[in-house]
């Protein structure tokens, strides 16, 4: 009986050229698309894959780059098929970084980083006000979960929920005596208490969301931060609508697939301010396929965005669909008779 031969580690591209009955692959956030084909057409009968999804232990005192705790496996091979390493040419490089520096995705994260520190003071007061004690307050600002509660603060107000009231029952809901984090624990209070509207007429009212994703910040802030927000705001605005104004004029199969723009100023206004939000969210989360949101769910905020596309989706097509009625009274007419308009 013939044993199996052993080989040792190489990186992928001293792999190029090898091949081997079975290979195994360790995939990195760092690795290229280049590397990882290479890598995975060197086995004969099997090639394996194993993604590294792992943190360092609290020795590492800095985060790394590349740290990210809502990694999954498939974000990170989605990642890497997305990270080429490839030469381009000047031209390309150029447009490349372009893009990348005017991308909603960029844009958005400029906009939540202004928008943190812009209502820092008025979320820290709130949390010294909702009841908590001194010791508690102190431990949710200086929490790492201080930032995501941060927002969640922000999305509930875009919602027009009242925050101020709200806050300080979900401090008195429950104890904090066992806690290990009160602001992770107060950010899964606020998602949950905020995931539908208060009450009926919040539900009538326009959530206050830039290109229907990205929730606005309000409240009393310095002159140069709120010039700073509305200056993206401007420019998410603006890209949306020439991503639009492209997937139209190419007849992309994304925006081809929410029907139809229909011919009523009014009703052309709203189709436009749905497929902005589908747009928009493409570009954020670096969506190619024909599919109009695509299938990779990668993070809680991915698809808490995925879920508001869907719903500007379904609005659309709504828009560009005939009623019911409509569909009767043509289906109802005779043969060369001219169809009733309604």
């Amino acid at each position: 009986m013939r044993l199996p031969d052993l080989g040792y580690a190489v990186t992928a591209y001293r792999a190029q050229g090898i091949t081997t009955d079975t290979a195994h692959v360790l995939v990195s956030p760092t690795m290229t698309r280049e590397s990882l084909y290479v890598a995975m057409t060197r086995g004969r009968h099997t090639n394996l894959a194993y993604v590294a999804t792992d943190r360092p232990d609290d020795t590492h005192t800095t985060p790394h780059p590349n740290d990210n705790p809502d990694a999954t496996a498939r974000s990170i091979l989605h990642g890497v098929l997305q990270h080429s390493g490839a030469e381009l040419s000047a031209h390309e490089a150029i447009t490349t970084q372009q893009e990348a520096a005017t991308s909603i995705a960029q844009l958005a994260a400029e906009y939540e980083t202004i928008a943190a520190a812009a209502q820092h003071d008025r979320w820290t007061t709130l949390i010294r006000a909702s009841g908590l004690t001194r010791e508690q307050a102190d431990a949710v600002i200086t929490s790492e979960a201080f930032g995501p509660l941060s927002a969640q603060l922000r999305r509930a107000e875009a919602h027009h929920h009242d925050i101020e009231t709200l806050l300080p029952r979900l401090v008195a809901a429950r104890r904090f005596d066992d806690a290990d984090d009160i602001a992770a624990i107060l950010h899964n209070r606020l998602h949950r208490a905020t995931a539908r509207p208060a009450d009926p007429g919040r539900a009538r009212k326009t959530s206050r969301l830039i290109v229907g994703l990205i929730p606005e910040a309000t409240g009393p802030m310095s002159d140069d931060m709120r010039t700073a927000l509305n200056e993206r705001r401007t420019l998410i605005e603006a890209r949306a609508q020439a991503l639009l104004d492209r997937a139209l004029a190419d007849r992309h199969a994304w925006v081809q697939a929410l029907g139809a723009p229909p011919a009523n100023g009014h009703l052309l206004q709203r189709w436009k301010s749905l497929a902005r939000t589908v747009a928009a969210y493409r570009d954020r989360y670096g969506i190619t396929s024909r599919a109009p949101i695509g299938q990779a769910i990668n993070t809680n905020a991915q698809k808490t965005d995925a879920a508001r596309t869907r719903h500007a989706l379904n609005q659309a097509k709504a828009i560009t669909q005939p009623s019911k009625d409509e569909r009767r009274l043509s289906n109802n007419a005779a043969p060369g008779q001219e169809r009733p308009s309604l």
